[in-house]
């Protein structure tokens, strides 16, 4: 599975870089591509490709902010999830996420 997403946490510091790093590594653990970009404090980083977002099977949104640009996903399925719950299990959400989409499919 090809997974997108963005992390933004409310002060846009640490909560945002640990998110995006589980996210990363829970899905790659679990066998699948990850990109993450980030919005925080010093803009955003990682920017998404218009390709990634395209070939995405899902997008999670590691969120505890508002975000801009979330207008690029229209048409994907869109997960959206606290920072912390990642932060403190992305091995397990991303098994949530997996069967979210069979269940899709």
């Amino acid at each position: 599975m090809k997974i997108v997403g963005i992390a933004a946490c409310t002060a846009g510091i640490a909560h945002t870089y640990m998110a995006r790093e589980k996210l990363i590594k829970g899905a790659k653990a679990r066998g699948h591509e990850c990109r993450v970009e980030t919005q925080g404090t010093i803009g955003t980083e990682y920017k998404l490709t218009e390709q990634e977002i395209a070939e995405a099977d899902v997008v999670i949104l590691a969120v505890d902010v508002k975000i801009s640009g979330e207008e690029r996903f229209k048409g994907k399925p869109v997960i959206r999830v606290g920072t912390a719950a990642v932060i403190k299990n992305a091995i397990g959400f991303i098994e949530k996420v997996e069967k979210a989409m069979e269940n899709k499919g």
